[in-house]
This record gives structure tokens, sequence and C-alpha cells, in this order.
């Protein structure tokens, strides 16, 4: 329990249904939504959705989206894959003969058609109980009548606003500027699109005046983009891939989404007698940056469309992780995990919701960077995202940019199961850092046993492109450790990620929820 005498949250606790996300819009939204009738999966779309225009610079329509779905009795968990594909026209070849040694981040070639939609509209009618129009009136509503911008929000408009482009300045700048917090924005064209959709499914986004607004966008910049890429967008469904730590199954969202390097970093972690350190010291932040270098370089080298993917199990194999633990130097941070581990080898928003039937939905939607590619359609002002920037140029890669293929996703849902039965949803935005911050969540859970709101409260660090961000959360004294082990430690100017989970606690009957303080959202419940 935490010192009521110091800042903080306390977890959320009710018994018919909760939400937690990164605004309270939304997660209001969703309670309104299972208070009308609707299920967990029409709460979570409701929320969603209209956390795109609560947070365009995260989300949106022309993005993706993941889910994992666990019905009432908790026992089975489906995911859904809404990742979207590249153009059919897609030459890696000529990136490269252009010049392009990796995939540009802020051009129509890194935008893959967008999949949200198609997942929304099969997820209402798969598994929802309200109906698409039913589920999308209340972010119609705040399209159309504007939403605040929250003070998060306006922090990371202000960093972002510089990579729009074009029309997309129009729909997301005030006078040119990024708005301040307090001010309201609206997007009418995104509140027309909603309801097209909602009265003729995802035709009313994938065929059309709707489609032609996006396609022309994008290839007046070079995209290669067709009419019948965006018609053949379909959501596919799959099984997750989980594995055991310490007594707890972490279950993730299978390839490509990078689940699968959580669950490689928690058996690193594994190895490790973490419960003896200081959750809060240099050891444990050591060995952690350690683990990340190690499970994300194998993530690099085999993650991709499992399309295209042999060898995207070895990443499962507890074997892997064994072999890769036993490579780190308790006391000295690698230089280059790609070197060491060779033997062995040969901006987002998340959304959670349980209802009172106790199904849960862990839903993670994004356009990858902050604004995605820069590139909004003109009409419409469809903000479009830059996932094919998660594909690779090398040549013969499994992840290696192509036609139909779908890139290495950074967006990965959570659960965690005990003795076969679901005991939480959860999710961490932050881009790369997800699989770290799953990892990171799930030991601060089991090893120090610490409660969700806790968990999720604490301090952060995160190994990535050869520095190792710590949270101003951390002593000085712990980031003079981390310097003399070797590591190049600098304090981040954004909050390392943001985190959202709901804990079903069957002995009592409640949900008890916790929401991240690093964003502006909350958890919510009746």
């Amino acid at each position: 329990m935490r010192d009521f005498q110091l800042p903080g949250r306390s977890e959320v606790i009710a018994a018919n249904g909760l939400c937690a996300t990164s605004h309270p819009l939304a997660a209001k939204v969703a309670i309104q939504t299972l208070e009308a009738g609707g299920n967990a999966v029409d709460a979570a779309l409701a929320g969603a959705v209209l956390l795109g225009i609560c947070e365009p610079q995260m989300t949106g329509i022309g993005g993706d989206l993941f889910a994992l779905i666990s019905p009432a009795d908790g026992a089975e968990i489906v995911s859904l894959n809404g990742s979207g594909r590249a153009p059919r026209a897609t030459d890696a070849n000529a990136l490269r003969s252009a010049g392009h040694s990796v995939m540009p981040l802020r051009a129509a070639h890194a935008v893959t058609v967008p999949g949200a939609i198609d997942a929304i509209c099969r997820l209402s009618a798969d598994h929802g109980r309200i109906g698409l129009a039913a589920t999308l009136a209340p972010a119609i509503h705040y399209a159309e009548a504007g939403v605040p911008v929250a003070a998060r929000v306006a922090f990371d408009w202000g960093n972002d606003a510089e990579t729009l482009q074009g029309a997309a300045r129009q729909h997301y700048l005030f006078d040119g500027k990024a708005p301040r917090p307090g001010q309201v924005f609206r997007a009418p064209g995104q509140a027309e699109v909603l309801r097209r959709v909602a009265s003729e499914g995802r035709a009313g986004f994938y065929e059309g005046e709707v489609a032609d607004d996006m396609i022309a966008a994008l290839n007046a910049l070079e995209g290669v983009h067709h009419a019948d890429d965006f018609a053949a967008v379909e959501a596919t469904y799959g099984a997750p891939v989980s594995g055991p730590y310490r007594g707890v199954e972490l279950v993730e969202h299978p390839p490509n989404g990078q689940g699968a390097t959580a669950i490689l970093m928690a058996g690193i972690l594994a190895q490790f007698d973490l419960a003896s350190l200081d959750p809060f010291g240099a050891e444990r932040a050591h060995i952690e940056a350690e683990a990340a270098k190690l499970a994300y370089d194998a993530r690099n080298r085999f993650l991709a469309d499992p399309d295209h993917a042999p060898r995207a199990a070895h990443l499962l194999d507890p074997e892997t992780a064994k072999k890769l633990a036993a490579l780190i130097d308790p006391d000295r941070a690698m230089a280059s995990p790609t070197e060491i581990s060779e033997a062995v080898h040969r901006d987002t928003v998340y959304i959670t919701v349980v209802d009172r039937d106790r199904m849960a939905v862990s839903l993670i939607y994004s356009i990858f960077h902050g604004f995605g590619s820069g590139i909004a359609s003109e009409k419409f002002g469809i903000l479009l995202q830059n996932r094919g920037a998660g594909f690779s140029l090398e040549e013969g890669h499994p992840n290696e940019a192509g036609p139909g293929k779908r890139p290495m996703h950074t967006i990965i849902p959570g659960m965690i199961r005990r003795d076969g039965q679901l005991e939480m949803p959860f999710g961490v935005m932050g881009g790369a850092y997800q699989p770290n911050g799953h990892a990171r969540f799930l030991s601060n859970l089991v090893d120090y046993e610490m409660d969700p709101q806790a968990a999720i409260d604490a301090p952060r660090s995160f190994a990535d492109k050869g520095e190792l961000a710590v949270e101003r959360g951390y002593s000085d004294a712990v980031r003079a450790a981390l310097e003399e082990k070797g590591h190049k430690v600098v304090i981040p100017r954004t909050a390392i990620g943001g985190a959202q989970a709901i804990r079903i606690d069957r002995g009592n009957g409640v949900l008890v929820g916790a929401s991240d303080p690093r964003k502006d959202g909350c958890a919510l419940g009746y």
C-alpha cells in the first residue's frame, strides 16, 4: 500500500466494469458504453476511436490496431492483427536505388495501408453487442464538438508539430502552431468519415471518396498506393504466444508484433535473482538494460511478417533466453549485442476494459511516430501512419520491405494468466520501449510484489541506440553507478512510455485498475 502522505495514485476498484486508458474522456465513454449495455469489446472500441481525437499525435483512423480478447470464462485468449500491408507495388530495390539504406520516416514510402478500421469493424461484428453505429457515436460527437487539449497531449503535440506537412498543417495546427493546454481541437472531416463507417461498414473507409482522398495524398508524394491495396485490407485472427515467468504466464500478440521480444526479455531476466536486488538500484537497472539489448538485437534479426519469418520461434525457446542471459556481465555494459550474441543466434495509445461478465480486452492502436508520417489527406484530414518505417532495406532480411508484406510492429497488447486463468490485461505504450516495459511491469509485480499502480508508477530506464535513458525518479547515485558500469546515461526529455492495467480479483469479485501518471488518463469503473 502506498504512503498516503506522499504524492501518488490509488488503485481504482469497481465491481461491474472498469476501463484504464490514457485520456479521461475515453475512459468515461468506455464506462458509459458498459452502462448502456455494451460489452468490453464495445467499450474498448468506443474509447479507442475517441482517443484518436483526444490524442491525434498518437493514434487515429489512419493507423493500425492489435488486440487480445478473452471471453467471460477467462480461459481462452484470441488475437486480432489489424496491421496494414505495404502496397503491392512496393519495391525494395527501387528504394535502395533511390539512395535509401533505411526506410524513410516521413515519406509516402513509409505509409502502409491503415488496418485499424477493418479491425474495428471486425471486432464489433464478431464480439460486440451494440453495433458499430452506437460504438462510434461518441467519437463522432467529440470530433464534431471538439476536445480540449490535455496537458501531456499539448507537450507531445509541440514536440512533434514540425513533422506535419502539407494538408496536415491545416488540419492539426492552430494558426501554424501547436495548441496550448485547454484549446479545443476539432476534426469534422474525421467525424464525417466515422459516420460513413457507421452506416456503410469498412467500405465507407476503404472504398470510394475516403479511400480516394488518402490515395491522392500519398501518390502526390511519390507513393505507389492503389485502390486495390485499400480494398484488400483484412484483419486476421491468430493464436497468442506466451512464456512462463516465475509462476505466471506472459501472453502476447504474435508476430508481426514484437510481443515475442517481451517474452524473450522476461526469460532472460528470469535467470537472475532480481528479488534480491534493490528494485530502484543500479544493479537491477543494469541487468534490465543488458537484457533489453540482447532481446532487441534478436528482434531485429528475426521478427517480421509471420509468412516471411521462419525463425521467429527461436525467440520463444527457453534455451535462447538462458544462453543470452549467460552473456550478461553484472559489472559491465556490453558494447555491441550483435557481436557477442552471434553464436546464440547463428508515440501509441492503449486501452483495456473488463466488463461485468469478466470479458477482457487488451487493445493498442497507433500511427507509430508522433503524428505518424506527418501526411494527411486533403479533404478529410486523415493522418496516415508510418508503420512502413518498421521494414528493413537489407536485402534478403525476413523483414525486408516487399509487396503486400506487414512490417515488424512495435505495438503489443499484453495479458497475464495464472493457473490457466486470465488475471490481468495490461499494456505499455512507448514505441520501442514496449517489450522492455512489459518485462519490467511483470518483474515489478512478481519479483517485488508491487500492486499494479505501484508497478506502473515506479521509475523507468531504457537502453536504446547506444544510450541508457534513466528517468528522474532514479537518484543521481544510481545514474553515477550505471555510468561506472560503462553505460552512457541520459535523462530523457519525455517520460518513458505509459501503462494501463486491470487486475481481475476473483476472490473478492472486483476489478482493480491502474493508470500511468505519465499520461493524462485514468482508470474508471462503476
